[in-house]
């Protein structure tokens, strides 16, 4: 078991230039500031990190230029899944290159396969690679669930594959999840309302959007559940639950990219299909940032 993956990995935005072309300046920023922060964990081109609209090249100079940018400091999970299998392979394999800790798979989008085809496409990509592996079961842009049967399978057949990032908000799957793989599989929240319940049935942490605004709070409510604070982390929970609604506004990560440009971070730029914030969301996103002072001398 990856021991070093735990508490609140970080999934970053992907900044963008004026022309569209990835802000690698910007990226080190953003990775520094997480350093300093306290999160447990980084992660790059994952759903936040809008990998459908990067190219091959880029993702594959996104793993190595954010590992370098890190240079060891957190522990690193890139996203490397893709609907293509000989890709997805490249990508993961780019991973192990950088010593990253673990690749972060999402199960393949559009095709829609059958449970027997879901085993048979992480069995191929773990027997293909040197890697820890992370499921990232994700319904709303996959299209189909993975089932705690399959998860299952697939933890007891590879030892490579250790753990999933859940962003079903069925919780009761996290919870058949956990009980059919035990309680060393590593499950992390992908949904921000579930971060708090997550942990409560044995999961070892959260990589949560809201993290790109608040890491530090977000690397609290783990550490104050880990040393047995119930009551602090419950607390926290409730705190950070309007700010975890809003930053999914207009799909993610619309919302957080505009607070991060308001905030003077970085370009708000997002690639189509995906467009700016509507004037509507900004009004309903800049409200509950507010209650955060995120935006103090900012004009929303």
């Amino acid at each position: 078991m990856n021991t070093c993956l735990r508490g609140s990995i970080t999934p970053l935005v992907t900044p963008f230039n004026d022309d569209m072309t990835i802000d690698y300046g910007a990226l080190r920023a953003l990775i520094d500031e997480q350093v300093e922060a306290g999160s447990h964990g980084i992660s790059v081109t994952g759903t936040t990190g809008e990998p459908g609209s990067l190219v091959l090249a880029e993702r594959l100079e996104m793993i190595e230029a954010s590992a370098s940018a890190l240079d060891r400091r957190l522990p690193f999970v890139p996203g490397t899944g893709t609907h293509q299998l000989p890709e997805t392979i490249e990508l993961t394999r780019k991973a192990a290159e950088v010593d990253a800790d673990a690749a972060l798979i999402i199960v393949p989008y559009y095709s829609k396969p059958t449970q027997n085809g879901l085993y048979d496409w992480y069995a191929r990509i773990a027997s293909s690679v040197d890697i820890d592996i992370l499921l990232y079961n994700i319904p709303s842009r996959t299209g189909v669930e993975i089932s705690p049967e399959t998860v299952g399978r697939l933890y007891r057949d590879f030892p490579n594959i250790i753990g999933m990032k859940e962003a079903s908000p069925n919780f009761s799957h996290a919870n058949f999840v956990m009980q059919d793989c035990g309680s060393d599989f590593l499950l992390f929240s992908g949904l921000e309302a579930l971060c708090f319940p997550i942990l409560a049935i044995g999961g070892a942490g959260f990589i949560s959007v809201t993290a790109n605004l608040v890491p530090a709070e977000i690397a609290r409510l783990y550490e104050v559940f880990a040393a047995g604070d119930w009551d602090a982390a419950r607390a926290l929970h409730y705190r950070l639950l309007e700010l975890n609604d809003v930053v999914l506004t207009e799909t993610n990560p619309t919302a957080v990219k505009w607070l991060l440009g308001q905030m003077g971070k970085i370009n708000p730029n997002v690639r189509p299909p995906l467009v700016p914030l509507s004037d509507s969301g900004r009004t309903t996103v800049a409200a509950a940032a507010a209650t955060w002072n995120l935006l103090d001398g900012v004009r929303a």
